[in-house]
């Protein structure tokens, strides 16, 4: 089949939106003709050199970028790089027309940027259309705004005005309903599509781990010794939720327990305080920002993912952790609660924070008295990475899914 995707975001060796694009092209390429529409200026000479030394004779890529403001999404600024997207999107509609008419496309795929409340001009194009997975839905409870500086206060409420403008944008509504299917990323998200009167989404997680890094944390052990440590891995912002882990940890009261966290962020000197405040710093360790090299090997010395994200939309270091064998624990909210099953570990409810931490710890708690159950957790983490969060299975079942359009 030819296949034509838009990856605003695309590279090779990337994490997040460029990782997403790139993966998703290169997996699809393994089973069809896949011609990708991305920018020259963030990755062309990445995705070249790696094409070259991996030639994909399957994978064609079509670069372009605004004839005026070609850049501009390189000003830092979050509404500037929405602004950029936004008018390339419209771009890439006349750069896909054209292109329809010389290859004529079986099935077109809106990639990255993977925002439900954008819409992708590609959808009203007379061919079959895959929207997403697309994430964005996702809020942190307002319970647990508690905690907030008003900092952290204005940031959630901005967002929350950009997604209800981006809702009433009627070229998002038309995207929804042009769109053959629809895929989201988290429960949130799809509901907030099913409000635009659609009701062809699937939930379908949009990252996955390449092969070659789940046969790598397949081989990683559980720790010896009597010391369990709980581990944190990412940015150290107010909406990770790194503030309520270091709380459940003090109301577990685990003697033989140590907290990692690694990352780096606003919160980091906030973070800090509070530990000697809850009187556990010297069983908590702040490494700071670490290679992707030396933070794997930091949870190879660990035993337990916490994640008490409030909104992330995907959650990458949760199937990390479950590839490596550790358990995870998580809220019930958005891209951790699809990845994680009650065999790989705990989903707290995020109802009220106080209940909230009283579960985390509970978990906390019986996997340090339960060893097999540990051990059993990861184990189940390990065959369901293998099994279902791999980028070529990923490629596999978009195969799939675009033969059943067709076939449709």
């Amino acid at each position: 089949m030819k296949i034509l995707m838009s990856a605003y975001s695309c590279e090779p060796g990337r994490g997040s939106e460029p990782g997403i694009g790139w993966n998703t092209a290169y997996e699809v390429a393994k089973h069809h003709q896949v011609w990708v529409l991305t920018r020259p200026d963030e990755s062309k000479t990445e995705i070249e050199a790696e094409l070259d030394r991996n030639p994909v004779p399957n994978l064609h890529f079509i670069y372009f970028t605004l004839p005026i403001w070609g850049g501009g999404w390189r000003w830092g600024q979050s509404g500037a790089m929405q602004i950029h997207h936004y008018l390339w999107q419209i771009q890439a509609y006349f750069v896909a027309r054209k292109l329809h008419r010389q290859i004529d496309f079986d099935v077109i795929h809106h990639v990255t940027f993977a925002k439900y409340s954008n819409p992708s001009f590609l959808s009203f194009l007379p061919v079959p259309f895959v929207w997403g997975p697309v994430a964005g839905g996702e809020s942190a409870p307002f319970e647990f705004w508690q905690d907030f500086s008003w900092s952290s206060y204005a940031y959630e409420i901005a967002r929350n005005l950009a997604r209800v403008l981006g809702e009433l944008d009627p070229f998002v509504r038309l995207t929804a309903k042009k769109s053959t299917v629809i895929q989201a990323t988290t429960e949130e998200t799809a509901q907030q599509l099913y409000k635009m009167g659609v009701n062809n989404v699937e939930v379908v997680p949009a990252i996955g781990l390449p092969q070659e890094d789940i046969d790598f944390l397949s081989n990683y052990a559980i720790p010896d010794g009597n010391q369990i440590r709980f581990i944190s891995i990412g940015r150290l912002l107010h909406w990770k939720g790194f503030h309520l882990g270091l709380r459940a940890f003090a109301c577990a009261n685990l003697p033989n327990a140590e907290y990692w966290i690694l990352g780096d962020g606003a919160e980091f000197h906030r973070l800090q305080t509070l530990a000697e405040n809850l009187g556990i710093a010297q069983r908590v360790k702040f490494w700071g920002k670490l290679s992707r090299e030396e933070t794997l090997t930091k949870l190879r010395d660990c035993h337990v993912l916490v994640h008490p994200s409030l909104h992330d939309s995907g959650g990458w270091v949760c199937l990390e952790a479950m590839a490596a064998g550790r358990p995870v624990i998580c809220f019930n909210l958005g891209g951790p609660a699809v990845q994680v099953t009650p065999e790989t570990g705990f989903k707290v409810l995020a109802s009220n924070p106080n209940e909230a931490l009283k579960d985390i710890a509970s978990a906390m708690t019986q996997l340090v008295k339960n060893p097999q159950m540990l051990i059993n957790m990861g184990e189940a983490g390990r065959k369901l990475v293998r099994e279902t969060y791999s980028w070529q299975f990923r490629g596999e079942r978009l195969s799939q899914l675009y033969k059943q359009m067709i076939d449709y």
